[in-house]
């Protein structure tokens, strides 16, 4: 543990919105407004989490529950918990070396962790971060598919298991927040900037000390030295808008694992998935930041479920902030959830320590869910579901016409 996070305690810090607070006490407005923000006007954002607190559960009692576990088979992987930290990139922003450290707190949770393409740390050095942990690769592709044709091949020689190809990001959505914070890479230096540095000493002094960020697999794969301004460049304006279906076969042909479409937010788009020889697909919205308007991944789930059945595993993400949610996805059909900004959060507010205590904490509300539900495993969750409102007056029959277009 380093002096910084010794100095951070993780004391008196009872939940992921308790790290919310903490972390937009730590970053200053630039840094946290990309972590936090979504696209537009923020419905989509808003609706992820309000998904959750839709569904009610009916517990039952008298049950033996004096031994409990959360666990589940993810693939070839006993998980502690049907959690995945998920792909989240520029994590160096939040702490150095951020992706290493998420790793590793993924590794002592018994979780996997999901590397983003975006990474700020080579995914060699996240694999020697966590040598025993269970490391997954997510995937953009761009023009230059020799780019994604590297990062397999790297990531296939270090070790990762899972490949998750991200289809949600033809162009990035508008997101008004940047905007107003001037927001780009490198991080212009200006006048608002400076001032919000002085008031935010402890981030200021490590970037000062570790260097600002740079997306370093990206440049690895592109073969040249690192450049922040070109590296992002590449990965915001020049993605491969001619991907289609068919293209699955040519990834399977450069990774020999199981693959995970991300992205989906329709059942058409998970039977294609299916169709075309996915190993499963996580239901996504990409948090909330790029489309406006859509559905939240937890209204999809039960009809992408109901139409696919358990031809393939179906994760979802976006809106998980306590140990029930994870539990009401899987009641609801999810293999597992991926965690993007709960974790980060943690990241942000406290580095390693704060990253794991975030996991500690929803591994604990879930068997703690679980032993209130009458619960000793994951198996009867589906069992315990009382109900799933409507997001408005209207039908939750339509929600899930809507979820199957």
């Amino acid at each position: 543990m380093s002096i910084a996070e010794r100095f951070l305690s993780t004391r008196g810090l009872a939940s992921v919105e308790d790290y919310r607070d903490a972390a937009r006490r730590r970053l200053p407005r630039i840094a946290f407004d990309y972590l936090d923000g979504g696209a537009e006007d923020g419905r989509t954002l808003a609706r992820n989490t309000t998904a959750y607190t839709r569904v009610f559960f009916a517990p039952r009692v008298m049950c033996d529950v004096s031994s409990v576990s959360a666990a589940t088979q993810l693939g070839a992987f006993t998980s502690a918990a049907p959690m995945v930290v998920g792909p989240t990139g520029l994590n160096g922003l939040f702490w150095p070396k951020g992706d290493e450290l998420l790793a590793a707190a993924a590794a002592r949770a018994g979780v996997p962790f999901a590397l983003s393409s975006a990474s700020t740390s080579l995914l060699e050095d996240v694999r020697a971060a966590a040598p025993k942990g269970e490391l997954w690769m997510q995937l953009y592709i761009q023009k230059d598919r020799r780019i994604a044709e590297s990062m397999m091949r790297r990531a296939s020689e270090a070790g990762y298991t899972t490949l998750l190809v991200t289809v949600d990001t033809p162009v990035h959505g508008k997101r008004d927040h940047d905007i107003h914070n001037g927001y780009r890479l490198p991080l212009p230096i200006t006048a608002k900037l400076l001032l919000d540095l002085l008031r935010h000493p402890h981030w200021a002094m490590q970037i000062a000390l570790h260097g600002s960020p740079q997306l370093t697999n990206l440049a690895r794969s592109l073969g040249e030295s690192p450049n922040l301004e070109r590296q992002a460049t590449a990965l915001a304006r020049q993605m491969d808008l001619t991907l289609t279906w068919r293209d699955l076969a040519w990834l399977r042909r450069h990774w020999q694992g199981p693959l995970l479409v991300k992205g989906i937010q329709t059942v058409a788009d998970a039977r294609l998935a299916h169709q075309h020889g996915a190993d499963g697909i996580v239901l996504s919205n990409h948090g909330g930041r790029q489309l406006e308007s859509a559905l939240a991944p937890l209204e999809m789930l039960a009809p992408v479920v109901e139409a696919i059945g358990r031809s393939l595993d179906v994760y979802v993400d976006g809106g998980v902030r306590r140990g029930a949610d994870v539990l009401k996805a899987v009641a609801l059909g999810a293999r597992a959830v991926l965690l993007g900004r709960a974790p980060l959060y943690g990241l942000a507010a406290r580095g390693s320590a704060g990253a794991s205590h975030v996991l500690s904490l929803l591994h604990d509300e879930m068997i703690t869910t679980l032993t209130l539900l009458g619960c000793t495993g994951l198996d009867t969750v589906g069992e315990r579901i009382a109900e799933v409102s409507p997001v408005s007056s209207a039908p939750i029959t339509a929600t899930r016409k809507l979820a199957s277009l």
